[in-house]
């Protein structure tokens, strides 16, 4: 309890005394996961609602495709996006190997699988004769698909608070293609495993609790928006 105890004293110093490898490793961290997620969810929410709302040959093989994306385990990611972009990998000529860029793919490929088969589910649980009732109205396609997302918005934003929480939270795929360089590709968790490597159990466990109250702060702020709109059942007593 004494080394917890010291790690959340070092975490108020290290982030209200303004530590500036800190402040640099929480930017890098919000920065690159953040732009993984944004891009994850241009990526799998048209493709989610795509293999939700369709039917076409090989539809099967990329539901299960996306099934399986989904339990994607971070090193193999990580072991895969290496050797493609490698110095001698068929990519090596774009020098993307140990940069922001090289991490924010490595992470796009974790949390795509995770929106796309979340938004997938969600449209898949809407009342199949919705769309009908709609076209039955008069309402165009377009304004079928808007009208669908916002009966749908209350799990796109799980897949958004799912997304976010699969890439921030990693370390296996970080550590390999961004090389935890200071001051550019070093994150919080990877920052995390280097302190406690070097056994500054207090710095690692003061950036671990950075890492939880960046998720937190995230999710309870989705949560708030996602629970404002929830259905209000009467009380029972």
């Amino acid at each position: 309890m004494g080394l917890i105890w010291e790690g959340i004293v070092k975490a108020f110093e290290l982030v209200f005394g303004g530590d500036p490898d800190v402040w640099t490793i929480t930017w890098i961290s919000l920065t690159i996961s953040g732009s993984a997620t944004v891009i994850s969810l241009l990526l799998g929410i048209p493709l989610g609602i795509l293999l939700a709302l369709s039917r076409f040959p090989g539809r099967s093989m990329a539901v299960a495709l996306i099934n399986t994306g989904m339990g994607l385990p971070p090193v193999v990611v990580g072991l895969f996006i290496s050797i493609i972009f490698w110095r001698s990998g068929p990519l090596g000529f774009l020098e993307l190997i140990y940069t922001p860029a090289a991490m924010i793919i490595a992470q796009v490929v974790i949390a795509f699988p995770i929106v796309a088969g979340l938004t997938m589910a969600s449209f898949q649980s809407l009342d199949p004769n919705l769309a009908l009732q709609l076209l039955g109205i008069g309402a165009s396609r377009l304004q079928v698909l808007w009208l669908l997302c916002k009966e749908a918005r209350l799990p796109l934003l799980a897949a958004v608070m799912a997304g976010f929480g699969g890439v921030i939270s990693e370390v296996g795929a970080s550590m390999m293609v961004g090389g935890n360089i200071r001051g550019q590709t070093r994150v919080l968790t990877t920052a995390t495993v280097l302190e406690t490597g070097k056994g500054n159990f207090d710095v690692a466990i003061a950036l671990g609790l950075i890492l939880l109250a960046l998720s937190f702060a995230l999710n309870l702020l989705l949560t708030r928006v996602q629970q404002r709109d929830r259905i209000r059942w009467p009380r029972l007593s």
